[in-house]
């Protein structure tokens, strides 16, 4: 049995005390703060209580970002001059589906992911992240490490994704995510609850073993990585690839065209940001011939197209 003093201490960790903004923010000059720092002291004096301030921000911040970036795929799919863009244009989501797919996101948010939002203060003290604190890092360093991030992240996704096509852990976990062969932005984190936790572990196991290891890293730079992370997730997930989707400019990222071949075929391309582990391990050999095969067709169409002018 716990004591009464170790009930409290546990409960204390992650509900935290009232903290004066004069012991916060002791011995810094606000003054001398950029726009953005001094909003973000302003938040946290607002609060009175750092635990509170960061797991409120954390958790606004996701739904925003998530639903902000989802809804305007919706408008997207309800635009009959986009399907030329369309990668499966036979397969528009319908409302149906789509209120389908937001209860349960939002039953995802608010029974598992919400815990682990709350917890998120506490978490990172104890990894030594820097929260509350000001000023900012400087963008060279939130780059670097947000580019570390990408890079663990999409490492993680790959072998924790392709295992969850082995049978056990796709019939009982995975399966619910394949409900949708023709993805959609809302799509992007339907998935069952444990799924939703393990993959979640790719995303914010990157930051806290970076700060174990340096003791330099500060939660605006988790934020940022998060909300780069969140639209990677949706836009990966909306069905479209555009003239000006980042994989036409920047070869190695993976994007729509490449997860929508994987919701398709069901195999394959188990990658989220890059295409690299799946080009060295071979498990986008039939992605790279459907998708040679859909070029050569659109080739003899032109074809046909300019000899009948």
């Amino acid at each position: 049995m716990f004591g009464n003093q170790t009930l409290y201490e546990f409960a204390d960790a992650f509900t935290g005390h009232p903290v004066p903004a004069s012991v916060l923010y002791q011995g810094v000059d606000t003054s001398k703060l950029s726009w953005a720092e001094q909003l973000w002291v302003d938040w946290y004096k607002y609060w009175g209580n750092p635990v509170i301030a960061t797991g409120v921000m954390s958790f606004l911040l996701h739904e925003i970002v998530y639903f902000g970036r989802s809804i305007p795929w919706i408008i997207i799919d309800s635009m009959p001059s986009m399907r030329k863009y369309k990668l499966q244009p036979n397969k528009i989501p319908t409302a149906a589906e789509q209120w389908r797919c937001t209860r349960l996101v939002l039953l995802s948010h608010f029974t598992v992911e919400l815990p682990q939002i709350w917890s998120f203060h506490p978490i990172c003290e104890y990894f030594g992240m820097a929260t509350h604190q000001v000023p900012f890092p400087s963008w060279t360093k939130m780059a670097w490490q947000i580019l570390l991030f990408f890079v663990f992240e999409d490492t993680f996704h790959y072998w924790v994704h392709r295992a969850m096509h082995f049978g056990p852990l796709y019939k009982h976990i995975h399966k619910i995510h394949h409900e949708f062969s023709a993805p959609f932005g809302l799509a992007a984190e339907y998935a069952h609850p444990l799924e939703v936790l393990i993959l979640g572990l790719g995303t914010i196991g990157g930051p806290f073993l970076l700060c174990a290891y340096t003791k330099d890293l500060h939660i605006i730079t988790v934020y940022i990585w998060i909300v780069l992370r969140l639209f990677q997730a949706v836009d990966a997930h909306s069905g479209y690839d555009f003239p000006i989707s980042m994989h036409n400019w920047l070869p190695i990222w993976a994007g729509a065209d490449h997860h929508d071949y994987h919701h398709m075929a069901f195999l394959g391309c188990y990658s989220t940001s890059f295409r690299w582990w799946d080009h060295f391990m071979g498990t986008d050999v039939s992605y790279k011939k459907c998708r040679a095969r859909e070029a050569e067709a659109r080739r003899k169409a032109a074809l046909e197209t300019a000899k009948t002018k």
